[in-house]
Formats: structure tokens, sequence, C-alpha cells
């Protein structure tokens, strides 16, 4: 039996890809995770921004080198920069045997089929075709948590964004799907759905008539098993009134929400292909913590955007001062072929987009630690990851999504991860907090 190894790059929706092909590849094959040992490797790249190409780019590279000191004998390249550069990887990375894109990761075993008989593989089918259902999968998070991927593709066309040439038009998948796999997931020990897509309050809507992230919320919800259910990636103009109540009143619903904000000047907002201002997101966050006192509120910004003057940068900057986000990450600007900010002019110099990027980091540090200060004394719900060589405990409380957030760090007794405890939070850093488990040191 050929044995198979995987490296996965890039976001939760790509990785539910990788687990996608890993189910379907492990009736076949035995699914290893030491390169050293692979006959075979797929590498499931991203191609958001230029360091994530470079990233998947040097990735391919360092695993092609184990056709000498391993047992490689075919490398396959999947994923968003096989979509884009497939006639390109093919031809310029000769140690590629096959390339398989985004619409066409559910083919992954004709790929690995058709290479093993020597033959340059490309299947690259219709990005904005029907979503593939029933794939078996298999799980690259912990047995507690995983992402589910409800939508796919993207109609929002902001003008730096190059994921609608990548991954299609937005679709979103069937309701009875979702809810069937969440239920599958849910029996196999999953605790916490952690809900990606580009966009998913666009949920539904391509099915006619509105938005119906709602409805699959509360149908969600009713799933035996499923404590806690995250929301990710929701664009500010589609949060409504109706998707703020039922985070406000859904008890399995983390008081925690993604919002990709970008920019808080109207002018950079426009240029960017955003339709909301800076009046809307002020708007929406003072309505989402007049609702939900306790709510967390993770966000994204992109500095040097093309006309990003130093009057717009510090419109920013004062915005996140104000408006102190619980959660942030800032991306300097990343020029991307074929989209519509490429052909803007006044270019950022890289320097400065750079230099923009920690300073707001900066700022948001500073409210990071006030936040995590605030918490001192209170006690919050943690569901356990992992105990330290130290003997205490990690892992994460409601605000904390896994990679991006901190981490809770607590002394407890017999503590399984997996495991929700309440937690005495004693200590904050800017990121994390440090507790203990109050019933086993009362």
């Amino acid at each position: 039996m050929y044995k198979v190894g995987f490296v996965s790059l890039g976001c939760p929706k790509n990785l539910t890809d990788t687990e996608s092909m890993i189910g379907l590849l492990s009736r076949d094959y035995e699914i290893v995770n030491d390169p050293m040992k692979a006959d075979i490797i797929i590498v499931n790249t991203c191609g958001f921004i230029e360091s994530a190409k470079q990233e998947s780019i040097d990735t391919v590279l360092e695993m092609a080198g184990y056709k000498e000191k391993g047992r490689l004998k075919k490398l396959i390249v999947t994923g968003c920069l096989a979509q884009q550069y497939k006639d390109e990887l093919l031809k310029e990375i000769p140690e590629a045997d096959a390339v398989v894109g985004t619409g066409s990761y559910q083919d992954i075993l004709q790929a690995v089929t058709e290479a093993l008989k020597g033959e340059k593989v490309k299947i690259c089918g219709d990005i904005n075709g029907e979503i593939p259902e029933n794939l078996p999968r298999a799980l690259a998070t912990p047995f507690y948590s995983a992402y589910l991927k409800i939508a796919e593709g993207c109609d929002n066309r902001c003008t730096y964004c190059i994921i609608p040439f990548l991954r299609g038009k937005f679709r979103s998948r069937k309701e009875e799907y979702i809810v069937k796999e969440a239920e599958a997931l849910a029996r196999s020990g999953v605790s916490e759905l952690i809900l990606v897509a580009q966009d998913i309050t666009c949920y539904g809507k391509d099915f006619g008539g509105k938005a119906r992230l709602t409805e699959l919320l509360r149908k969600l919800s009713g799933i035996k098993g499923v404590h806690r259910i995250r929301l990710h990636y929701c664009y500010p103009e589609r949060v409504t009134d109706e998707l703020i109540d039922e985070i406000a009143e859904n008890p399995k619903i983390c008081k925690y929400i993604d919002i990709p904000m970008q920019h808080a000047s109207d002018k950079i907002l426009k240029r960017m292909g955003r339709h909301v201002t800076k009046a809307g997101l002020v708007s929406l966050i003072n309505k989402l913590r007049g609702k939900i006192p306790d709510i967390k509120i993770r966000t994204t910004f992109i500095t040097g955007f093309p006309g990003e003057t130093e009057e717009d940068f510090n419109e920013l900057r004062a915005f996140i001062s104000e408006m102190r986000f619980d959660k942030m990450g800032v991306f300097p600007f990343s020029c991307e072929e074929g989209t519509a900010a490429a052909k803007l002019d006044g270019e950022v110099a890289e320097e400065i987009r750079e230099k923009r990027a920690s300073e707001l980091m900066a700022v948001q540090q500073e409210i990071s630690l006030e936040k995590g200060r605030a918490q001192i004394g209170k006690t919050i719900e943690v569901l356990c990851e992992r105990q330290l060589p130290d003997g205490r405990y990690e892992g994460r409380s409601d605000g904390d999504s896994p990679e991006i957030d901190g981490c809770v760090v607590f002394e407890g007794n017999n503590v399984k991860p997996g495991e929700y405890v309440k937690v005495l939070v004693l200590n904050a850093s800017e990121y994390d907090l440090e507790g203990k488990v109050p019933c086993d040191f009362d």
C-alpha cells in the first residue's frame, strides 16, 4: 500500500478540502505524517496574498526534495496556487507530477492514480460548479473541534481580493447536507463547530430571497453534542438585527464574531469596493455591544492600500483606538495580479505599508492587555486542549478561536482535552489569560 503525506496551507476553508481529500484517499492508501515515509505528497496551497504564494512555492520545493532524500515518488499540488498557476507549476517545477484546482479536489483519487501511471496530470474543473457533498472526511483538527464550511466562493468583488478568481461565485451548501455533516461530527465527539465561508452572512441568498444564516444556526444548535458554534467572516453590511438577536439569545453561539472591516476611511473603503462606511461600522459595533455586552469582536485591516494618505491612516488608527476591538489582525496591502486594485494609482511604498501595520498592532497590543486585565477576577468557561509540561492546562475561552487568538493557561486536576471547565482568571498578558479551576483549589 502506497503511503500518502499531506501539507495543508492557508485558511480553514482550505483545511476542510484537505480533510476531504484525506478521507477519499484513506480508503486505498495509508496516510502518514512524516514526509520521509511518504510515497506521495499532496501540498494543498494558498494563493490569497503574495506572502502566502511564496510560502506555498517554498513548501512545494521543500517537499520535492524528498524525491532525493526520502522515498517520494509523486508530488501533487492542489488548492488556490494550483488553480491560478496550473500550467506554470507543471512547467517550472518539474518535480510536480500533478496539479488539482480548487473546483476538483474531489477528484484527488483520479489524480493520484494517473500520476502513479507516469502521466503529468492537470485536473482543474469548473470553479463555479456545484459543491461536492457526502464526501468522506478525516479531521485534521483535534477531535472536539471542527470547521464547518457552509458555502464556497464569493460575489463581493472587493478590489484587492483574488478569491472570486480562485474559488468562483458564491454558492451555498444545501442546509440538509450541512446539518447531516454537523450531526456526524457531533457523533464523533466534536462539540465546537466553527462556521466558515468567504462570507457566512451571505448563506442562502443564492437560493432566492433573503439570506438564511439565522435559520441554519437554529438547526445546528439543536444537534445533540454541539456545545459551541463560532462565527467566522461576517461582512459588516450583512450583519442583521435578526442575526444579532440570535447570537444574543442562543446559548450555544459563542459571543464572538469575526467581521473583516479592512479600513475606516470612507475614501479607502470605496476604493476597496467595500459596501460600508465608517459611520455604518460604528453603528454596527455599538449595536453589537449594546445587545450583547460581553461579545468579543475580531476584525482585520489593510494598511497601505493604493491612495491611502497619512490622513487616511491616522483616521484608521483613531478608529481602532476609539472602537477598542477585542481581537485584531493587520495586513500590509499585497498587490495581486488580476485584481482591480492592481490597476489603481497612488501606490504606497512597501516600507510605509509595513510600518503602518506595525503601528496599528502596537495600538491593539495595549488595548488587548487592558481588556485582558479587565477579565481578572471573572470566571469563564474554557475548552481544555492539552496539558502542559509543567502540569498546568491550556485551553480556549468562548472568545478565542483556534490558531488566530490567544489561550487560557490554568491550574486544575485531571482535566481532559475536549472537556469544558470553569476557570477563575488571575492574570493576563497581551493576548493570553491565566487562572485556575476554582473547585480544585478553594
